[in-house]
């Protein structure tokens, strides 16, 4: 499960990655630098939906929403078993 100081985090690394600053993330999304800031930091207790997805896109991130699946093991831990059996782990 993922909160949103999680999800800041998240979008702080993108940011990084895409060499934005908060000053020009701020501008893009309309929000301002500090409370991008506050997000990245996990000072936020409370963002909107709709703002939280806008910085998400504009740093490259995507939400995806799946089904609940009662512990039973995704494509991705699948895939990364195999290649933990392949590296001897």
């Amino acid at each position: 499960m993922i909160d949103l100081n999680d999800l800041g985090n998240e979008i702080k690394n993108a940011r990084k990655q895409r060499k934005l600053t908060r000053e020009k993330l701020a501008e893009l999304s309309g929000l301002s630098r500090a409370r991008i800031e506050a997000l990245e930091n996990g000072r936020v207790s409370d963002m909107g939906f709709k703002r939280v997805l806008t910085l998400m896109n504009i740093v490259g991130l995507d939400f995806r929403l799946t089904t609940f699946n009662n512990k039973r093991p995704t494509l991705e831990d699948i895939m990364e078993e195999d290649d933990a059996a392949l590296l001897g782990r």
